[in-house]
């Protein structure tokens, strides 16, 4: 039976209730708002939305694996190994199967909001809100998380905690979805909104833009920041099974502002025909295009590579240039 919230809260750090019982799925769900942070999501949304889609989501989480292995090669290219990491949203462990056995983590801790999205993940595993860390501080050698940050109020404030965590030196990697994500399916629902109710309700999520993620780790206090972008492409028959993949992977729409109410059929029938009339390619099948952000940066340490104070260059650029 799992310890009940009251229980976990006087835990400070998993790494004292995880124990001698690897296998126990521990519980410690704080869901609500005590940064004083104005909510856009509505985070027992995004947990009832992952609860609903752990039964099949083997079906649909083909975009998780694949930014999984993205991820993957990205700590593949860090010239050492990590003792101890935390696969932070793990939804059912997709990174964990793409690291596969021969990985350079050697333990990876896993948590996500919804237990039963953790349930269905190996060992060393914890249900907790990303928003509220029981983490110990500088315990941690590496810190991923795919596509789940996304869904957080307070990002800079997650940042921070992560960075806590994380050992002098330690690495954090995390891909979210971001500001170019579902172009195609906003544009559509915007304009048949407009046509069918002269107004328009949000439909999809505001996400993070990238001339923000570096700024944002620097506020966190990390060092070494580097920001990538890419745009994986998805082609669909039609718009409905690019919403039904997007039920199906719990990424339904968790904003505040969101209508409550089922959206009427006219609304989705006309948005389709948009879709499927201003993004259609020949064959008749449209595309979803998903922006990849990807964060890296690193906990402070001393002898990490320090940028030259400004002026004290020796070489004048003016003279490899040629110029006089």
């Amino acid at each position: 039976m799992l310890p009940t919230i009251q229980e976990n809260l006087k835990y400070k750090s998993i790494n004292n209730y995880i124990g001698t019982n690897p296998n126990l799925c521990h519980k410690l769900i704080m869901i609500g708002n005590s940064s004083g942070i104005k909510e856009i999501f509505d985070r027992r949304s995004v947990k009832l939305h992952r609860d609903r889609a752990v039964k099949n989501l083997d079906n649909h989480d083909f975009l998780f694996c694949e930014v999984a292995r993205m991820l993957d090669e990205k700590i593949n290219d860090v010239q050492r190994d990590f003792s101890l990491g935390l696969d932070l949203g793990c939804h059912t462990g997709q990174i964990e199967k793409i690291l596969g056995e021969q990985r350079k983590i050697k333990t990876i801790l896993k948590c996500d909001i919804s237990e039963k999205m953790v349930r269905k993940t190996s060992s060393l595993r914890f249900a907790a809100d990303e928003e509220f860390l029981p983490i110990a501080d500088a315990l941690l050698d590496i810190v991923i998380s795919c596509l789940s940050l996304h869904w957080v109020n307070d990002l800079p404030g997650v940042l921070v905690q992560i960075r806590r965590a994380l050992k002098k030196d330690g690495l954090f990697i995390g891909a979210l979805f971001g500001g170019e994500t579902l172009k195609e399916l906003r544009q559509s629902l915007i304009t048949a909104e407009g046509q069918i109710l002269g107004g328009i309700s949000p439909r999809v999520s505001p996400f993070l833009d990238i001339r923000d993620g570096g700024a944002l780790l620097q506020r966190a206090g990390f060092a070494l920041p580097v920001v990538d972008t890419d745009v994986l492409t998805v082609s669909y028959s039609n718009p409905l099974k690019l919403m039904n993949d997007l039920r199906g992977m719990g990424e339904q729409m968790a904003t505040h502002t969101r209508q409550k109410s089922f959206t009427r059929r006219t609304i989705l029938s006309r948005a389709a025909d948009i879709y499927q009339s201003d993004f259609g390619d020949k064959e008749g099948r449209v595309p979803a295009s998903f922006e990849i952000i990807t964060l890296t940066a690193w906990a402070p340490s001393n002898d990490q590579p320090k940028p030259l104070t400004p002026g004290s260059g020796k070489i004048n650029l003016a003279n490899i240039l040629g110029r006089k």
